[in-house]
């Protein structure tokens, strides 16, 4: 009965798609990977970094898990657009991600996990040139295009998006609220209204001349001390303070917790085909709380890249970033930030990624081969230059880019030791993903794509990362010890449609 119900489901669907077919243009694209990865010595050690265990702040400690060397991962991602004019459309984003072998690609009764990571409505107000978008959607804080991502947010996320233009091809204005945690949904728990949602209110301004970009914006926004940021958000620790759990009262003071950031982006063309860009970028998180809660920080980024030539392009980079104080009682000093997770190990949400520069091993961005890519190394609490060789093309359909990376702390040993020695390893401050003041690592990685045809591509991407000595008695010694040279080999294909 059961079976036969789904099929008559099947079948009402069906007939429905095709009546709408008439009234309503369907258009498909999506992208399958499938791909092999050799990633040894993630985190530098090939144990597993810390995470949150329970709201609470209960955490599974680093190095108690070993990897595995060898996956081979296939992601098919459909997105579908329900197009009614060219002023109305919606759009569905599904998924499909596993390793061969687990969950929905396993043999024997396999577990069926199709996500759905895109669904969102979008048109423009009647009779002018505002656009409109509302739903799960891709949303993130203004960046220089140089860089993979936003530093601070990009994600897909529930959100409410309105561009309107202001002066035609010169300024817009772009407004937007995004819901990022809703932990209770209708009903709390309990009758003490605790707050446990977070969400952010942002505005925007590009704008555009020849010769130049730039985008100020600023974010606001509003957590709650009873969202379920630590083991549902996973971005927790870009965001708050050691202080939260380490010191006297534990927890949050407030109902409420506002943030703000303020930044803009900066792009110059007019000396093409000399071409730079930059960002500059404060925030500060906790702004009502105890002042140990509270994070607050700066970012700034550069980049510079000469496209005259036609065999490469030649790319050179810098970063820096506040760091970490030798106090805790006086909160974190550097920026904080939304870290949905890190690609080295290879448990990172799918969604769009973070800041990257070169396509950097070092870095959780910009990599095609999205799972295990990368060491994740955190540009907050240091700073970096590094360079590239970008579209490197001496045979025909064949590209390359070869980056090198240095990045070095700018955090105070004394602060993360401290943490250490209350929380034990913990997820606020991971070895050879947050860098002491004494503390470097450098990494080069070569990437390649041959065209087999038009729409499917043969990739190759490998990664080398180095780090001086890790300081053992901020670490400890067992996993101080422990660490030596990281590198990853994948290999795989990547068809567009």
């Amino acid at each position: 009965m059961k079976r036969l119900l789904t099929i008559v489901a099947a079948v009402l669907v069906l007939a429905a798609a095709v009546c709408a077919q008439a009234a309503t243009e369907v258009r498909m694209t999506g992208d399958a990977l499938v791909y092999g990865n050799f990633f040894a010595n993630r985190n530098f050690t090939g144990w597993n970094a810390a995470k949150w265990t329970s709201e609470a702040g209960t955490i599974q400690h680093a190095g108690t898990r070993t990897e595995d060397q060898f996956e081979i991962w296939e992601r098919f991602r459909l997105r579908t657009d329900f197009i009614a004019n060219e002023a109305v459309k919606f759009r569905l984003g599904l998924k499909v991600e596993d390793t061969w072998g687990h969950g929905t690609l396993t043999a024997a009764n396999p577990t069926v996990a199709v996500e759905v990571y895109q669904a969102y409505l979008m048109f423009k107000w009647p009779g002018c040139d505002i656009q409109i978008s509302a739903g799960l959607q891709p949303a993130s804080i203004p960046q220089a295009s140089f860089f993979a991502g936003s530093i601070v947010f990009d994600e897909n996320v529930s959100s409410l998006i309105i561009v309107a233009p202001l002066i035609q091809d010169h300024l817009n204005m772009i407004l937007a609220y995004v819901r990022t945690i809703s932990s209770d949904r209708t009903f709390a728990p309990t009758t003490e209204q605790v707050y446990a949602n977070e969400e952010g209110y942002m505005l925007a301004l590009p704008i555009t001349v020849e010769g130049f970009k730039a985008t100020p914006w600023a974010l606001f926004g509003v957590g709650g001390k009873g969202g379920h940021y630590l083991t549902e958000a996973g971005w927790a620790e870009g965001l708050i303070s050691s202080g939260l759990f380490t010191m006297a009262p534990v927890g949050w003071k407030n109902n409420f917790i506002t943030a703000l950031w303020a930044g803009t982006t900066l792009e110059i063309t007019a000396l093409d085909p000399f071409k730079f860009y930059g960002d500059v970028i404060w925030g500060q998180h906790g702004m009502n709380e105890y002042r140990k809660n509270v994070r607050n920080g700066w970012f700034i980024d550069a980049a510079a890249e000469y496209t005259g030539l036609d065999m490469l392009t030649p790319q050179a980079f810098g970063f820096w970033s506040t760091g970490e104080d030798n106090s805790t009682r006086n909160g974190s000093e550097r920026m904080p930030n939304f870290f949905p997770g890190s690609g080295r190990g290879g448990e990172h949400n799918g969604g769009t990624q973070n800041w990257n520069a070169g396509n950097s091993f070092l870095f959780d961005g910009g990599q095609e081969l999205v799972k295990g890519s990368n060491m994740g190394i955190s540009p907050l609490g240091a700073y970096g230059f590094g360079a590239s060789l970008n579209n490197v093309s001496f045979i025909e359909k064949l590209t390359n880019r070869l980056t090198f990376a240095y990045v070095h702390g700018t955090n105070s040993p004394k602060a993360i030791r401290y943490a250490n020695f209350v929380l034990g390893s913990n997820p606020i401050f991971q070895m050879g993903r947050d860098l002491t003041e004494k503390e470097w690592v450098m990494g080069l990685n070569l990437d390649s794509k041959y065209m087999l045809y038009e729409n499917l591509a043969l990739i190759l991407e490998t990664g080398w990362a180095h780090p001086s000595e890790f300081q053992k008695s901020v670490w400890g010694r067992r996993l101080a010890n422990k660490a030596e040279d990281a590198w990853k080999v994948s290999f795989g294909l990547k068809y567009t449609f």
